[in-house]
């Protein structure tokens, strides 16, 4: 009798620490719901740099430098009064389809915007006319073959309307400068590779 009232005594102890322990243990837990933003798909890898959209500016669609157009021959002299075939890559690369005393301009893929390194070209255009004021010009606007030929039309005539007012705002009056575009239709270069397409894109200055 002595030994069974502390065993019962210790049992209903352990039997409410027990119960104590689980009681603290159970926790309502709220199930997961994703919040907005959360889950998001990975990111995917951004195309092949060489596949690009109309518009897309790189170094690589730029068209011709000052210092590619300049360069020399390989015997140590530029092009700078170079007088040969007109067929000739060379004397095309120098002058385009413009008249040798003037230069073209080039452009960037799918602009019409002058680029700043061409501006010297231009105002070289515009003092000759300033220095021969009885000579008018025609500016004929130019595409690579890339887009519709519908496209190409009107993307030439935004070059050479550009270098229209261009030439107006340095002085020359309007009357003296006509427009034509020519689009895709008379390419300088007949290649596909993007040299030939940067020597495409371009604004010609021919005297009348």
């Amino acid at each position: 009798m002595n030994t069974f009232l502390p065993r019962m005594l210790l049992i209903a102890c352990m039997t409410a620490s027990l119960s104590i322990i689980s009681g603290c243990s159970k926790k309502s837990v709220e199930p997961y719901t994703p919040q907005a933003g959360d889950n998001k798909p990975e990111g995917k890898e951004i195309a092949d740099r060489n596949m690009r959209t109309p518009g897309t500016i790189t170094e690589e669609n730029m068209g011709p430098s000052e210092e590619t157009l300049d360069a020399g021959s390989g015997r140590g002299e530029g092009l700078a009064g170079f007088s040969g075939d007109q067929n000739s890559d060379e004397y095309k690369r120098k002058y385009g389809r413009s008249s040798p005393q003037m230069q073209p301009i080039y452009f960037n893929f799918d602009q019409a915007t002058i680029r700043d390194d061409q501006i010297p070209r231009i105002e070289q255009n515009a003092q000759y006319l300033k220095d021969n004021p009885a000579g008018n010009v025609v500016i004929e606007g130019n595409c690579d073959e890339q887009g519709t030929n519908e496209y190409n039309l009107a993307l030439g005539e935004r070059r050479a309307m550009n270098a229209k007012r261009y030439i107006m705002e340095l002085g020359i009056e309007d009357f003296r400068i006509r427009t034509i575009s020519y689009g895709e239709e008379r390419p300088l270069f007949d290649g596909m590779d993007e040299f030939d397409y940067s020597q495409n894109r371009r604004d010609d200055f021919v005297l009348e």
